[in-house]
């Protein structure tokens, strides 16, 4: 077993983990089993144990969200199809979880207490990087660089919030309520063409 292998294991058990269960939900030996690793390897890769872990799975999970959304906004070049991508996707992975996977960022930020500062910082960390990809989008795409940023922590919000919902609801309903109301919003927000006369 490569250990290089046996890392990239242990994180994506972790994720899955945070996905279903959350942090607290989720035992060391699950994980072990899951990842098919002994708990020698974990301590090798992870000193910190079940928290150094957990910031990694974070990282990795920011990291994809950030490729992903940087992939929709440079096949399109529309802000409003791209977070339309980004959240179509969330959605047919949420559904094909019968509902059981949400976003493990959102599923770990819930249960975090103030003693969980490693955990709360790489989620802080990786929440900024999420809204300045999605700023730089918006940027890019004409939007005013003033209101991109907030822009985008209200997308953001919108999109954490509507897979929650749709997550504990057990139907799309709820994404397809803020996807809606998150196209009015970038429509009325689109920078205007210049006249030309």
């Amino acid at each position: 077993m490569k250990t290089s292998d046996a890392k990239q294991r242990l994180i994506g058990a972790m994720i899955d983990a945070l996905q279903r269960r959350g942090l607290h939900g989720s035992g060391l030996t699950e994980l072990l089993a899951a990842a098919d690793a002994p708990k020698g390897v974990l301590y090798h890769h992870f000193p910190g144990g079940k928290t150094e872990l957990a910031v990694a799975a974070i990282e990795v999970t920011i990291a994809r969200l950030c490729d992903s959304m940087e992939a929709s906004m440079a096949a399109s070049g529309d802000p409003g199809a791209a977070l339309m991508t980004w959240i179509n996707g969330a959605q047919k992975r949420l559904d094909a979880s019968h509902y059981e996977r949400g976003c493990p960022l959102a599923t770990i930020a819930l249960e975090t207490t103030a003693d969980d500062v490693a955990i709360r910082a790489a989620l802080a960390r990786g929440f900024v990087a999420v809204r300045e990809r999605i700023a730089t989008g918006l940027v890019n795409a004409g939007y005013e660089a003033a209101s991109a940023h907030a822009s985008a922590a209200l997308l953001l919000a919108a999109y954490e919030g509507g897979l929650l919902q749709a997550r504990v609801a057990g139907t799309p309903e709820p994404m397809a309520l803020v996807s809606a109301a998150l196209l009015t919003y970038l429509k009325l927000q689109r920078p205007k063409e210049p006249d030309h006369e």
